[in-house]
């Protein structure tokens, strides 16, 4: 019995099925996303959508969808759904879903009359390369299954147009067609377990509309190519196996194939381990090189958020090898103590002034796990060393240690923060000056560093450096504390505080080592679980301010406005039940145990298995932006273990 669990009632109906979405990943960065209605609602969705290194190093679009048609008795049930402008969906294949599934991987039953056939997709794990196995369960006469490709050859961030350059031919395979839209792309192999007769009837599908897109501002009406379709026979209790895959498939062991890459998948049957499914959805191995991706569907490797994320997806799911290697790609992109903003870009941004920091974070959620301060040191000593010397002496963006040992750093036009969202080229919140965050991290970071120096007896550094924390922790208690509020400032700028009651004041009575005493920690708490805690994470912003936005909503600007306003943000949730847990101890976990399993919830919402990026601030705090976040699925592991860990 399937942990998730749908109301088959209800999966007609488009209100509840257009809305519940579906990804899989696998570990050449290929994906495959839609929603469980089978209709595709973003231009991100589709059925191949992998990268193509001979292009760039995005993610492209190469089948977007694959229309099934059972034909019996020369009545025709099309199984497929897309949605064309006024509404109009066509054709209109959800009402013959009569059951969703997902264990190891989707399964949707459909029922046309006395037919009854199941489709289940997977991702081949280190190939670009989906196979989807059609059984025929009930049939009482005589069945013919046609299949229809929908092709897009196109960068997930862009839409395909009908147009004259498009190469419309196809080749011959064993058992189907290749086709490449465009130069450059590779070829795109349609194949089948069993002889296929292949129809070619090409032509453009105008105008089909991405609803998702059309919400959030963007363009959202896209044609696409239909070379022809594919048919065969197929008989009661028969599977087939179809294949697309930038590769020539063997066809006599497809059957064998999607068999061993099944049996490979975890099961999904408690909530554990749905997140333990949906952490292994980020990992990226291409060649010898790891790494992280931040979320899907559109984004890449993000350091700020591997730092943040990587630890609970490894070492918290018992996978501690995955650590190293992926902290080996993210220092490759180090340069004067700075991380970039996004990974592998042809012009990269070091303006987060906050990065470097979280990987020392890192660094000690490793080192707590595997208890071997030298090696550390001998390994990253000398990267840690260059980013506290850069930022002692002062990097680019005037990031630099003041006067006091506390951090500051100014820009013009551009946030250093993780608060980095923006309108009209200006950030919403800059928080330029001295973030509180910033330089809890800071101090953390210095503490961490020094403990790893004298473990390994490096008397150099401890010499430099061991004045440091008293001097920040003195500091940082005198200008960020105010007593009669109970809380930090967020941010001082030129000796003016900034009182919004923001969560970044909770990282900082989370760190292991932290500038507050216990009083200060449980003062901020209380404040933080007051005005800040919902049931997905913490808000950005109390709504007690002025400046609250509880609806990430509206065109791109105005949700850009929202994001760090009000907008809730799972991955701040672990920093509070550390924090949390640190000061109620084994009394604070049925307080804790209430969070953690009102997540549940989000298993069977938005992204199937998954946490999205974020939630509006406003109950009923709907998911909003990316569908499945690499930090976000931490924070939850992350709240889980240490919930389990203050129990026993």
């Amino acid at each position: 019995m399937s942990y998730l669990k749908f109301d088959k009632s209800r999966l007609v109906n488009l209100e509840y099925s257009l809305y519940r979405e579906v990804l899989r990943s696998n570990r050449a960065g290929s994906y495959i996303s839609s929603t469980i209605s089978g209709c595709n609602t973003r231009k991100y969705h589709g059925l191949l959508v992998c990268p193509v290194d001979t292009l760039d190093k995005d993610k492209h679009v190469l089948l977007s969808s694959f229309d099934e048609t059972v034909v019996q008795r020369g009545a025709e049930f099309n199984l497929g759904i897309h949605k064309y402008d006024n509404d109009f969906y066509e054709p209109k294949g959800h009402k013959y879903i009569r059951d969703y599934e997902v264990d190891r991987i989707p399964k949707t039953t459909y029922r046309v009359g006395g037919v009854v056939l199941s489709k289940e997709r997977i991702l081949v794990q280190k190939e670009q390369q989906v196979l989807i196995r059609y059984t025929l369960e009930e049939a009482h006469s005589p069945t013919v299954l046609r299949f229809k490709p929908f092709l897009a050859f196109r960068s997930v961030h862009e839409l395909s147009k009908a147009n004259m350059y498009a190469n419309t031919k196809y080749q011959k395979v064993p058992n189907g067609i290749k086709m490449r839209l465009y130069e450059g792309y590779p070829f795109l192999h349609m194949q089948f377990s069993k002889a296929v007769e292949f129809i070619p009837v090409p032509d453009w599908y105008n105008n089909i509309e991405y609803l998702k897109e059309k919400n959030r501002g963007y363009d959202f009406r896209e044609d696409l190519f239909v070379p022809g379709y594919f048919e065969l026979p197929i008989k009661k209790g028969e599977s087939i196996i179809f294949s697309a895959s930038t590769e020539e498939a063997k066809i006599p062991s497809l059957k064998g194939k999607f068999t061993r890459e099944l049996n490979q998948r975890l099961p999904r049957d408690t909530f554990m381990s749905n997140l333990h499914n949906a952490a292994q959805q980020f990992f990226v191995e291409q060649g010898k090189k790891q790494d992280l991706i931040a979320g899907f569907p559109w984004y890449g490797a993000m350091p700020r958020q591997t730092f943040v994320a990587l630890p609970a997806l490894s070492l918290e799911l018992d996978q501690p090898e995955r650590f190293e290697p992926i902290i080996d790609t993210q220092l490759k992109q180090l340069k004067n103590g700075l991380f970039p903003l996004v990974g592998e870009q042809k012009d990269p941004v070091y303006h987060a002034v906050d990065t470097p920091l979280w990987f020392f974070w890192a660094l000690q959620q490793y080192a707590e796990e595997t208890k071997n301060w030298k090696y550390i040191w001998e390994k990253y000593g000398k990267a840690m060393k260059g980013i506290l010397t850069a930022f002692r002496n002062g990097t680019d963006f005037n990031i630099k240690m003041n006067g006091h040992c506390l951090l500051e750093g100014e820009a013009d036009n551009l946030a250093l923060t993780w608060m980095n969202s923006y309108v009209d080229g200006q950030p919403v919140v800059k928080r330029g000056g001295m973030p509180v965050e910033v330089n809890a991290l800071w101090y953390n970071a210095i503490c961490f560093a020094l403990e790893l120096a004298e473990a390994s007896n490096d008397q150099a550094f401890v010499k430099d450096w061991e004045a440091c924390p008293k001097q920040i922790a003195d500091a940082f208690v005198q200008i960020f504390w105010n007593e009669e509020k109970g809380y930090l400032a967020d941010c001082i700028k030129a000796g003016v505080p900034d009182w919004s009651i923001r969560p970044n004041m909770v990282i900082a009575a989370a760190m292991d080592y932290s500038p507050l005493d216990r009083e200060k920690q449980k003062q901020i708490l209380s404040v933080a679980k007051q005005q800040l805690l919902t049931p997905r994470g913490l808000r950005t912003l109390s709504p007690q301010s002025a400046e609250y936005e509880g609806l990430c909503v509206g065109s791109i600007a105005e949700r850009e406005k929202t994001l760090h306003q009000g907008t809730v943000w799972p991955w701040l949730l672990m920093f509070f039940v550390e924090a949390y847990l640190k000061i109620h101890k084994r009394g604070g976990v049925p307080f804790i145990k209430r969070i953690v399993e009102d997540f549940e919830e989000e298993m069977t919402d938005h992204c199937i298995g998954t946490i999205p990026e974020n939630y509006n601030g406003n109950p009923p705090h709907q998911g909003k932006g990316a569908i499945s976040q690499a930090w976000s699925v931490a924070a939850v592991i992350k709240a889980y273990k240490l919930m389990i860990s203050y129990s026993e």
